[in-house]
């Protein structure tokens, strides 16, 4: 099995290392971002085609909030348009224009929605 190739000190999974011996290393203990309310977040609903060979699909940008949190939300959002996605770079990507009914699950949920583009 091949190592993994370590390209950046991010790579590292927030290892810190200093030959200080005085360091004080309780101020990266509690690194925590803040967790939003769905009526605290601002999200837009876009509709693109570009860059994926003339295919349709909806891209629901600005949620803030952890990685996991964001998954659910994107397998919510692909189970009630019963169709596929992803979700990539802090985007929900679901494939065809299902923009509208997104707009309506996310409403639903309690985020503030708006619509971007055509």
């Amino acid at each position: 099995m091949a190592k993994k190739k370590l390209n950046s000190l991010s790579d590292l999974g927030g290892f810190v290392f200093s030959t200080n011996e005085n360091e004080d290393f309780s101020v990266f203990a509690g690194e925590q971002t803040d967790i939003l309310k769905p009526d605290e977040q601002y999200l837009e609903a876009h509709f693109s085609n570009k860059g994926r060979g003339g295919k349709i699909v909806t891209i629901v940008k600005g949620f803030e909030g952890s990685e996991s949190d964001l998954k659910a939300l994107g397998k919510l959002l692909k189970t009630k348009c019963g169709v596929g996605g992803s979700v990539k770079d802090g985007e929900i990507i679901i494939q065809g224009n299902h923009r509208d009914k997104v707009m309506q699950i996310l409403k639903k949920e309690g985020y503030n929605v708006n619509r971007v583009g055509g």
